[in-house]
């Protein structure tokens, strides 16, 4: 059988000493404080009086000491965890004891005529066994504190705090009360040369003079926790670069006031990629999102997607008359409806399980629930995928749209917001396409309804790029290649992406759905273009491995109908400011409703009977700016092009 000595000195796993344990403990410290009491009296001149009496005394003054240990439950609380209460409860005691042997003494003066005890005696016995039993529970407290707290130092982890702001400081103190400790601090770092030589909590302030990481190193930090969310990018890239270089932690620290019942800890998390894009902070117009949604039936399509939910859990925040989060996945539909449930006790919510391509179940729902705004979230948006199964964006992306946007007109909803993507935007592949035709459809049909009621439903396109988190997206991909091991599969060295985080670009899309008043396609700006190879080496240094070496990357070369960069815009459209610094309108429009009307019902019909050939033709023809990259229908658009050139030289 091993015996590990650790084990025997680990205080942490030291049971609680029982309640007769403590009271034995405590009468010990009495006995000691009558001797010492005796002691200290006879210093002056000698007592007789005790001397013949010290049987009687003794006896007395314990008595009645541990009967007011058990009246006043002085042996009650634990002895580690001694607080104010315990203090006032040895006082009573104290003071208890003191009065009744006082009373006791004067009762032997009456009955002999000579007095059990000196009172001077008694006063140094009240002050001296008040003052072993404070002290007693004291030092035991601080003993137990200073080496449990030794002792899981060890296994915490030691970090700066980077600022000192009010934040800073509340955090590092909310760190080093916590019991077990997650963190160990052991200094703040500060750009401001003047608090130099302070300290803050009984830990230095450290003047960043050099590289963070050389100052970490010195002080022997393992991580530094980032508290301050005003500090710029550029600032917080290169402290970022300078860890990961070095083996270092970065951790971002939230508001204190923004954390309620749980542990500061718990929410003090690794640095995410999302931290580190060109991202700025987004304004919106509360007090009009309000009045556009408050008290209105609001449905959102695709609501159990990665855009669609995180719509629903932010108009759950508008008090809605009721919101309908309507999908056809299951199990995802059902994770959002237990979420919003508990986080949203009072919101009239129902799911909705359908399909937007059945036309009679989508017109049943609109006919009971008759929603007055509609987020339009549903399609299917994985290129590769699409590109293998064509028909389907067909249906979903072209028709499922159709079917939504006349019975909100049909049904005289007053909003109905579509979301879209920059891949429609000269389309390379079936699902840009796709979502440039149903782009198309909304607003030819906005434009065609106005003229005959200019109190219509107002139709509101919305276009952005990729959206990092979101399901099937890189970032998650390159996450759980990296917790595998790699390699990390990149389709090519120069590809490049727009990105915007989850709750960015549904905010966008709430504030652009307030501000539509009918037929624009508003465009989001999504900062500056990411280059995927540098965000995947970014990514594998953030998890502590080094690009190439410990962690793989691996060129799979473009997938069918990839582009090398996405745009927002095409060559013939041009942008228009809104009041919103991120939102721009497209100057975009199409006003063929006939032609549009007539293209969808070519395309639909050759879908449903499987005619791809003749389908991609039809999305051509409608979108001419639709050319095949990377793809087996690269051939069309020869086939088109020639046409096209014999009809030019004929006419």
């Amino acid at each position: 059988m091993s015996y590990n000595i650790k084990d025997k000195l680990d205080l942490s796993k030291l049971g609680f000493l029982p309640r007769w344990g403590v009271f034995f403990i405590d009468v010990c410290i009495c006995l000691v404080a009558l001797v010492l009491s005796m002691l200290v009296a006879q210093m002056d001149k000698p007592l007789t009086q005790i001397q013949s009496n010290l049987n009687l005394i003794v006896l007395t003054v314990l008595i009645v000491n541990s009967s007011a240990f058990i009246i006043f439950r002085t042996y009650a609380g634990l002895i580690r965890h001694s607080g104010f209460i315990d203090a006032i409860r040895i006082l009573l005691a104290a003071i208890f004891t003191f009065i009744v042997v006082m009373a006791v003494n004067y009762g032997f003066y009456f009955k002999t005529n000579a007095y059990l005890m000196p009172r001077s005696f008694l006063i140094l016995y009240f002050l001296i066994s008040f003052s072993l039993l404070f002290v007693f529970r004291i030092a035991t407290k601080q003993f137990f504190e200073f080496f449990i707290k030794s002792i899981r130092e060890k296994d915490s982890i030691k970090v700066l705090i980077y600022g000192i702001n009010s934040n800073a400081v509340s955090v590092a103190s909310a760190l080093k009360s916590e019991s077990p400790s997650r963190f160990h601090v052991v200094g703040f770092i500060t750009d401001e040369k003047k608090n130099t030589n302070k300290r803050i909590l009984g830990e230095p302030i450290i003047y960043l003079s050099k590289r963070i990481s050389v100052l970490m190193r010195f002080h022997k930090a393992q991580g530094v926790i980032l508290t301050d969310n005003s500090i710029s990018l550029k600032k917080k890239n290169k402290i970022v670069e300078d860890c990961i270089q070095n083996n270092m932690s970065v951790f971002m620290a939230p508001l204190v006031s923004d954390v309620e019942d749980e542990k500061v800890s718990s929410k003090i998390e690794a640095i995410q990629i999302e931290d580190l894009l060109p991202r700025k902070a987004i304004n919106l117009n509360i007090s009009s999102i309000l009045k556009d949604i408050e008290g209105k039936r609001v449905l959102i399509t695709g609501g159990a997607g990665s855009i669609g939910s995180e719509i629903a859990r932010q108009i759950a925040l508008f008090n809605p008359e009721k919101l309908y989060v309507l999908d056809q996945a299951e199990t995802p539909l059902h994770s959002v409806h237990l979420e919003l449930a508990n986080k949203h006790p009072n919101l009239k919510l129902e799911v909705v399980l359908a399909d937007i391509r059945n036309k009679d179940r989508i017109t049943c729902f609109f006919k009971s629930c008759r929603p007055h705004v509609i987020f339009h979230a549903a399609a299917y948006k994985h290129v590769p995928l699409i590109e293998n199964n064509p028909t389907e964006a067909a249906l979903v992306n072209i028709e499922g749209t159709k079917h939504l946007a006349d019975l909100a007109l049909k049904f005289q909803a007053e909003k109905f917001v579509m979301i879209s993507t920059d891949k429609a935007v000269n389309p390379t592949n079936i699902m840009g396409a796709s979502k440039r035709i149903a782009e198309m459809y909304v607003q030819s049909l906005y434009y065609k309804a106005q003229r005959e009621n200019p109190e219509c439903t107002k139709f509101i396109t919305t276009r952005f790029g990729n959206v990092l988190g979101s399901n099937g997206s890189v970032v998650p991909l390159f996450k759980e290649q990296i917790s595998k091991g790699g390699p990390v599969t990149i389709t090519h060295p120069e590809i490049i992406r727009y990105f915007m985080t989850i709750p960015e670009a549904c905010q966008l899309v709430i504030e652009a759905g307030r501000m539509g008043r009918g037929g624009e396609i508003f465009l989001f700006d999504m900062g500056d273009p990411v280059k995927i190879l540098d965000l995947a080496k970014k990514m594998i240094r953030l998890a502590g491995y080094t690009p190439d070496k410990e962690i793989k990357i691996k060129i799979t070369g473009l997938r069918p109908g990839e582009k090398l960069f996405e745009e927002l815009l095409s060559d013939k459209e041009r942008t228009m400011q809104t009041h919103h610094e991120k939102i721009m309108i497209g100057k975009v429009y199409t006003d063929n409703y006939n032609l549009v009307d007539e293209s969808i019902s070519s395309i639909v019909s050759n879908a449903r009977n499987n005619r791809i050939d003749s389908m991609i033709i039809a999305m051509k023809k409608l979108v001419p700016e639709y050319k095949s990259q990377n793809s087996i229908y690269e051939s069309f658009d020869v086939k088109l092009k020639t046409v096209f050139d014999k009809s030019k030289l004929s006419s």
